[in-house]
């Protein structure tokens, strides 16, 4: 599991980095769908946490005025239900979900002032002088308003396949058109706008219907919309949208459903609990299954289902995903047999179930060996993968996960992977013994990217022992796991060598197997361990013991002063712990929405753990920095 999850890390920081950059290789609901599997096979990875980083150099950086975060989801009608029976709505207003890329306009006394990026929730890329070549966007309104609108920057189906169809679809077109320095194609893009907030009174607009009206007469775009007043209603107008959406002007992936009355404090969250987006049903085509092929990640090894070609969403597929060994048995697959396709997240196709077998379809071989060591492979159901520690497939992706925990920017998975194929670097200590020319020889490598990629690794010259280990990719071990070890007093690595499983396993979290585990990775790694210490780039810092020590500390929702990442590193260094999630011997959940209805806070309450805003947070941190000093 944890090869997918180092796999799936990956990914989402591959795509941040295009999307913040204007050059994104898939549409929103393909990032989507990597995303939910993530969240769930490991529900507490700190990527899940964070709202995006935006790391485009390009565009001077402006906050919003309207935070820009993520919404709820439902993709059934029972999903819907349930939220609209917690919320209880007196009516709903109901908008066209638009799949574009989100923009806010920033308005001082009428005149529109700045056009800014979503970014990272809080801070997004300046592209003023793009937007104002937009259409849709108004120059004034009056004198009277000065806040933000907020919309998507849109570019149509027709002008995609007319001028854009070499680009992937219109969304990744509009995004990129949007991020251009030379505004070159600002022209054909349309903002559609669907909400406003007036920053210096709270009575501006009455009702949400009402900020629609007001942004149609003002002269902007307006998303589609209707005011209905039941559940079942919303699920009526959603089934009738979704018939005819393949004849829109633009791309919609579903509805955005909130309440008409406004809710001002529930605007300012940034995740909003009282909207959500209601997802259109996946679209399903028979086919037949022809193959199955093996990716290989790693030790794992992942079926992969060749079909007969079908149209789905728009688009051909043949390939869909098998997710495991032991869906095969369970559904009976055999080659040539009948099966029910869809898209998840309408990109990523994949077998849901069987139709039927037809004579002659033939049982499905499932490899036995690895095709890199010759090792007998282990089928565990849920996976089938390759138990030599000594595999040199493993022997890369504990080098990519060392790179990738470690925050060593520029390694390519070009790069390493000629690195490794060469024989140049076989595991982590050959990292720290690359020379520029080992660089400069691979094709459109010149020194000054070499230089680069050499400095960023020897940036990071120490790690606190958890990171180290996290970093030695040992299965289902990583750095939360390795918090609560180093706060149990097993914070050196001679301790973390000494210690048996049965004391491990006593450390609060852990357990009999994750103690077992981690104890035999350790093990098996000690050579590797030491290689790398004895390269002398790179050290364990020295256990931290300040006054946080023997405190544990959870994060939910965004924070205003420093990233999610900044804080737990700041818990660390204090001596303190950072947990995943909330049980009984937290000892504390910061929040900056204390009263929200979040999972995390009704836990927290019911098990009486100490609930902290940010700044309550920070003053914790001060007074630890304080008698550490003392």
């Amino acid at each position: 599991m944890s090869d997918r999850v180092t796999e799936l890390e990956r990914e989402i920081r591959r795509h941040q980095e295009l999307y913040y950059n204007g050059e994104p290789e898939i549409p929103d609901a393909e990032f989507d769908l990597l995303w939910d599997e993530l969240r769930r096979i490991d529900p507490e990875n700190p990527i899940l946490h964070e709202v995006g980083a935006d790391r485009s150099d390009r565009f001077a950086k402006r906050r919003h005025v309207m935070p820009m975060g993520s919404q709820e989801k439902a993709a059934d009608p029972d999903a819907f239900r349930k939220w609209a029976d917690r919320c209880g709505h007196a009516e709903y207003v109901v908008q066209h979900k638009l799949d574009g890329a989100s923009i806010e306009l920033q308005y001082h006394n009428g005149a529109f002032a700045y056009g800014v990026t979503r970014g990272d929730g809080t801070v997004g890329d300046d592209v003023t002088a793009n937007v104002r070549r937009m259409q849709g966007v108004a120059n004034a309104v009056g004198d009277s308003f000065t806040g933000a609108v907020r919309g998507e920057v849109l570019l149509s189906r027709e002008l995609h396949r007319s001028k854009y169809s070499d680009k992937a679809n219109p969304r990744n077109t509009a995004n990129g058109l949007m991020k251009r320095k030379d505004g070159v194609g600002a022209d054909d893009l349309q903002v559609v706008c669907y909400d406003a907030l007036d920053t210096r009174t709270d009575t501006f607009f009455n009702s949400e219907a009402g900020k629609l009206e007001w942004l149609a007469v003002n002269g902007f775009c307006v998303v589609d919309y209707r005011v209905v007043a039941t559940p079942d209603d919303v699920i009526e107008y959603r089934e009738t949208v979704g018939r005819v959406r393949d004849e829109l002007p633009f791309d919609i992936d579903g509805l955005v459903v909130k309440g008409n009355d406004i809710d001002l404090d529930d605007m300012r969250r940034a995740r909003p609990q009282r909207q959500i987006a209601f997802k259109f049903e996946l679209e399903e085509a028979a086919s037949t299954l022809r193959e199955v092929i093996w990716s290989t990640s790693g030790s794992l090894y992942t079926p992969i289902g060749v079909i007969d070609p079908v149209r789905l969403a728009g688009t051909t597929v043949k390939r869909a995903n098998l997710v495991n060994p032991r869906m095969l048995t369970e559904m009976d697959l055999r080659i040539g047999s009948r099966v029910a396709v869809t898209k998840r997240g309408e990109i990523i196709p994949k077998i849901e179930r069987l139709i039927d077998n037809p004579d002659g379809s033939s049982a499905i071989e499932m490899p036995t060996t690895c095709e890199r060591c010759g090792s007998p492979l282990v089928d565990e159901g849920t996976r089938l993968y390759c138990p030599n520690a000594g595999c040199p497939k493993r022997a890369y992706f504990r080098i990519r996960k060392w790179l990738d925990v470690l925050d060593i920017r520029d390694f390519g998975d070009a790069i390493l992977g000629r690195l490794f194929e060469s024989g140049r670097v076989g595991d982590i200590a050959d990292l720290y013994s690359l020379t520029e020319d080992d660089l400069t020889g691979f094709d459109r490598m010149g020194p000054t990217l070499a230089a680069k990629i050499l400095r960023n690794l020897g940036t990071v010259d120490e790690v606190p022992l958890s990171r180290f280990v996290a970093g030695l990719n040992i299965e289902g071990v990583g750095e939360l796991v390795m918090d609560k070890v180093v706060a149990a007093g097993y914070d050196t690595l001679d301790a973390l060598r000494a210690v048996r499983p049965d004391d491990l396993a006593e450390v609060n979290g852990i357990g009999d197997i994750l103690a077992e585990t981690i104890t035999r990775g350790v093990s098996a790694l000690e050579g590797v361990v030491d290689d790398i210490l004895r390269t002398g780039r790179i050290r364990i810092a020295a256990p931290v013991r300040g006054g946080l020590q023997g405190k544990s500390f959870c994060f939910t929702g965004a924070l205003a002063t420093m990233t999610r990442a900044q804080a737990q590193d700041r818990v660390r260094r204090a001596g303190g712990a950072v947990a995943g999630s909330v049980t009984r011997d937290l000892s504390y959940l910061v929040t900056n929405d204390p009263e929200s209805g979040s999972s995390k806070n009704s836990k927290a309450r019911d098990l009486g753990v100490a609930i902290v805003t940010e700044q309550q947070f920070v003053e914790l941190l001060d007074a630890a920095v304080t008698e550490k000093t003392d």
